[in-house]
C-alpha cells in the first residue's frame, strides 16, 4: 500500500548515476479524475512512484496456513527522459516478496533492484505487466494475474482470479493521505482474489489454494512531511466483504490523517474519515534484529465497528535495506469481530524502526 519511502530511497541512491540539472518534473495527483480500466491496470511512468501490492493466506493440502506478499515497484529517478541511451536510469523497478510459515517461526524473503531496460526489468502501461528478471507480475487476457518469483529460499508460481469489481479507494480512486489537497494518491484495490498455484522450499512444491488483496497506488507527492510511518489494513472478510483501513503517523505516534473503507459482497461501500479510524495496539512485538518495537496485535475501530487484528506469527518483519533502505513489518493476521472469526488480511506497521526520511 503506502510503499512511498520504499520506493524513493532506492531512487534517489540510484540516480545520481545521472540526474538532469532541471528539477524532475512529474505528474499531479488531481481529484475528480476517472479511473479507466485496462488503461489504470498498467504503468504510469510520468508519475515519481507506484506499485502492484499483493498479499494473501493460502493453506497447504494438509490444512497448513501460510502468508504471502509480492510487490511490483515502479521509481523514476529524475533522469532526462530525452536521454536515448538504454542504460539511461529513468526508472527504476523494485521488488519485494515474502513468506509466513508459522512452523517457522520467522519471515522468509528476497528482494530485488534494477534500473528498467533491455528487456529485463520493466513496468508496462496499458495493462499489468512487470518483470524483474526471473520476477513477473503480469494481468492476462480473461483478467486472471500470474505471478511468478524465484528466491534463495523459496519460490511461488500463483494464479489469482478476480471474484470482484475494482473496489476504488477514497473519491473514486482519489486516495487523500493528509490535510493537504497534494497529499493524495490515486488507488483501487481487487480484494477477494482467488489464489491457486504452487510453493516451493526445498525443491518440493506443494499445491496450495487461499485468497489474496491486490492494491495498485501511484503518486507524485503523496505525504505530509510531518509523516514518520503508517498502518494499514488490508481484509477479505469471510462473508465476501472487503476491508481497508490506514493511518498516517508522526513522530509522537500521533494521527495525522486515517481513512477506512469497507466494501460489502454486493458491491456497497462506507467510507470512514479521518475522526472515524482508530488503530489501537493491543501487543507489541520486539524485533531481536532491529529493536523495533511493533503492535502486531491491533485493534482496528470503524465507525462504530471494532476488528481485532492477530498475527500468524510476530516475527514477520522484512529487512529491504539492500534494495530500498527501508525495514518494516508487513504480516498475515486474523481479523475478529465481537469476539467471533470474521477474516483474515495484511498488516503493515512502518517507521517503527526509525522514523522513514522523506
Amino acid at each position: 500500500m503506502l510503499a512511498l519511502v520504499r520506493i524513493v530511497l532506492a531512487a534517489l541512491a540510484l540516480s545520481c548515476a545521472g540526474v538532469s540539472a532541471a528539477p524532475p518534473q512529474f505528474a499531479p495527483v488531481v481529484a475528480g479524475t476517472p479511473l479507466a480500466f485496462p488503461r489504470d491496470f498498467g504503468a504510469h511512468p510520468d508519475f515519481r512512484s507506484e506499485w502492484w501490492y499483493v498479499t494473501g493466506w493460502l493453506n497447504t493440502p494438509d490444512g497448513k496456513p501460510l502468508g504471502f506478499q509480492v510487490t511490483f515497484f515502479r521509481a523514476a529517478t529524475g533522469h532526462d527522459r530525452a536521454d536515448p541511451s538504454r542504460f539511461a536510469p529513468t526508472q527504476l523497478v523494485i521488488a519485494h516478496a515474502a513468506l509466513s510459515d508459522p512452523t517457522l517461526g520467522h519471515l522468509l524473503h528476497g528482494q530485488k533492484i534494477a534500473r528498467a531496460g533491455l528487456g529485463l526489468a520493466y513496468a508496462k502501461t496499458g495493462d499489468t505487466d512487470v518483470r524483474l528478471d526471473d520476477w513477473t507480475f503480469k494481468r492476462m487476457a480473461d483478467g486472471s494475474y500470474r505471478t511468478q518469483v524465484v528466491t534463495r529460499d523459496f519460490r511461488f508460481a500463483l494464479t489469482l482470479v478476480p471474484t470482484q469489481t475494482p473496489m476504488l479507494q477514497g473519491d473514486r480512486g482519489f486516495s487523500r493521505k493528509g490535510p493537504q489537497a497534494a497529499e493524495a494518491s490515486y488507488y483501487y484495490s481487487q480484494p477477494q482474489l482467488r489464489v491457486n498455484g504452487s510453493i516451493t522450499r526445498d525443491g518440493k512444491p506443494v499445491q496450495i489454494s487461499g485468497s489474496a488483496w491486490l492494491d495498485h497506488e501511484w503518486s507524485t507527492s503523496m505525504l505530509d512531511p510531518a509523516a514518520s510511518g503508517w498502518d494499514w489494513l488490508g481484509a477479505n472478510l469471510d462473508d465476501g466483504s472487503a476491508l481497508m483501513a490506514f493511518r498516517i503517523r508522526d513522530r509522537n505516534g500521533t494521527t495525522l490523517w486515517a481513512h477506512a473503507a469497507l466494501r460489502n459482497a454486493a458491491g456497497h461501500t462506507t467510507q470512514y474519515g479521518p475522526q472515524q479510524v482508530r488503530f489501537l495496539p493491543q501487543r507489541r512485538w520486539r524485533s531481536p534484529r532491529t529493536g523495533a518495537d511493533y503492535p502486531v496485535a491491533m485493534r482496528v475501530e470503524t465507525g462504530a465497528d471494532s476488528w481485532l487484528l492477530t498475527p500468524l506469527l510476530d516475527d514477520q518483519e522484512l529487512d529491504a535495506r539492500q534494495s530500498s533502505g527501508a525495514v518494516y513489518w508487513e504480516g498475515a493476521v486474523t481479523v475478529g469481530r465481537d469476539g467471533k472469526p470474521a477474516g483474515h488480511g495484511y498488516l503493515e506497521l512502518t517507521g517503527y524502526a526509525g522514523a522513514l526520511r522523506f
